[in-house]
């Protein structure tokens, strides 16, 4: 697995649960170093795959997340399976083939509409702002060799999406979108999330596609952080707001 990124809890912390990212299309590992490392700080084990490049299968995920457990090469729970765009359509059409064994719970981001929807981008520069506002992103995008260009106007298979959007995971579920996000259907995603069980349906204010690594993404990794805090709580919040001016 040499191309896996890897981001571990600090030294002398318990780790306190393990997230698995999957990357969307025309990703790198390398895309996710900064949310990676943010939620390694907080004690996570946090591991990159690459972007699958045809089915995902429960058998990449169970490889993926051997060893990754400190000491006896087991996994720290809880297991967190994070989507984005593809990535995120690939793990929901899993659990619509109910092929998702051992995982705790499941971040979608960034999923894209379940209609054909493509982009009008003519350039580079027309793709990054489709994806982002944030220079620092921008330019890890643009610095990156790997990252392939163009990529978000390859249409998503349609099968693929139908059963994205037909999944009905049982485990707690985060849905995270760009309010200005040209792929998403909102509509669409909030209706998924109250067809769950268990599930929250976060709308990004001024964030576009890569709701990961926008300008707001301290905000979204706060976000995911008290997702994975709350996961460990049986999904009751340690923080309840008694009184607020805003």
């Amino acid at each position: 697995m040499s191309d896996l990124l890897d981001f571990h809890a600090p030294d002398g912390l318990l780790t306190r649960g393990t997230v698995l990212v999957v990357p969307g299309r025309g990703e790198t590992p390398e895309t996710y170093t900064r949310l990676g490392a943010r939620l390694a700080f907080d004690a996570y084990r946090v591991r990159v795959l690459a972007p699958p490049g045809g089915t995902l299968t429960a058998r990449d995920l169970s490889d993926a997340l051997a060893g990754t457990a400190p000491g006896d090469g087991g996994v720290a729970a809880p297991v967190v399976l994070l989507g984005v765009d593809a990535g995120a359509v690939a793990l929901a059409a899993l659990y619509a083939r109910g092929d998702v064994p051992g995982a705790d719970a499941l971040v979608l981001a960034g999923l894209p509409a379940p209609g054909p929807v493509v982009p009008e981008a003519a350039s580079w520069d027309e793709e990054l702002g489709i994806r982002t506002a944030c220079p620092t992103h921008r330019g890890r995008l643009t610095g990156d060799v790997g990252v392939r260009r163009g990529a978000l106007a390859e249409p998503v298979p349609p099968a693929l999406l139908a059963a994205a959007y037909a999944a009905r995971p049982a485990v707690p579920t985060l849905v995270l979108s760009g309010e200005l996000d040209p792929l998403a259907d909102h509509a669409a995603l909030a209706g998924l999330a109250k067809s769950l069980g268990r599930a929250r349906y976060v709308l990004v204010r001024g964030a576009h596609h890569d709701v990961l690594n926008d300008l707001q993404h301290r905000s979204v990794a706060a976000e995911v952080a008290g997702f994975l805090e709350t996961l460990r709580e049986q999904l009751v919040p340690r923080v309840a707001v008694q009184s607020s001016a805003w």
